[in-house]
């Protein structure tokens, strides 16, 4: 999905949390939020929606991250800043630290800071989702096609998120997360080392159902100020 707006010079690339897609309703009205402030290439992560292939829960799509990264340089944006929800906040977070092509800034919205959370009653359904057989089954009609469960884990996003420096980072979380509590952002916030800002939203729950229109204003906002340079870039005449 790709829209535009008058800020032709900016685009966010919006990567999804697991089992969502661009096309359900509260993941479109936050991509339509963030056309109001610079162009969107939204994608559907691996195994999800109407991408082929299978999902690795946030270990190889960074790799899909980085396709809508080049995808948006190719159409001529000067700034690309990525935006991701829950697992695509991980995904965003192990982008920006392990790819050589990185963004002009990133927001990580109710990102997890490390795997194999169980400690809430909504992780521990989906680790039944991702663990049991049936759950498998139960993903697919869900919508979600899993591949393999991992033989060697990813780095975590506590683990790379200190090599995202100096690439403008926020980190947004919900202090009513249900899925991973608001620990889990002061955590990478503490090893960022202080290179990032965070914002504990009161009242707020998890990722993109939990978005309103103030929000997702205030993150473009954010990301549209922190991802211009600090010079003016010269023209072709170098002027």
């Amino acid at each position: 999905m790709r829209s535009t707006s008058a800020v032709t010079d900016l685009a966010f690339v919006v990567g999804h949390g697991f089992t969502n897609h661009v096309r359900k309703p509260f993941v479109t009205r936050v991509l339509r939020r963030f056309a109001r402030h610079g162009g969107v290439v939204a994608l559907d992560f691996r195994g999800h929606g109407r991408s082929a292939g299978r999902s690795t829960v946030g270990g190889d799509e960074i790799h899909d991250l980085a396709a809508g990264v080049s995808l948006a340089r190719d159409l001529g944006y000067r700034r690309v800043a990525t935006v991701g929800f829950s697992m695509g906040a991980s995904i965003a977070l192990r982008h920006a630290g392990l790819h050589e092509d990185r963004p002009d800034a990133v927001a990580a919205v109710s990102a997890p800071s490390r795997w194999w959370v169980r400690d809430t009653v909504a992780m521990r359904r989906v680790h039944w989702l991702l663990e049991q057989p049936h759950g498998r089954l139960a993903a697919r009609a869900l919508g979600v096609r899993l591949g393999a469960p991992w033989t060697i884990a990813p780095e975590s996003p506590l683990e790379v998120v200190h090599r995202i420096t100096p690439t403008p980072l926020l980190i947004v979380h919900g202090e009513q997360d249900h899925y991973f509590g608001p620990a889990h952002a002061v955590a990478l916030h503490r090893a960022a080392g202080g290179a990032a800002e965070l914002w504990l939203e009161p009242g707020v729950r998890h990722a993109e159902s939990a978005m309103t229109p103030s929000l997702v204003d205030r993150i473009a906002t954010w990301l549209d100020e922190r991802s211009r340079p600090a010079h003016p870039r010269p023209n072709a005449e170098g002027s």
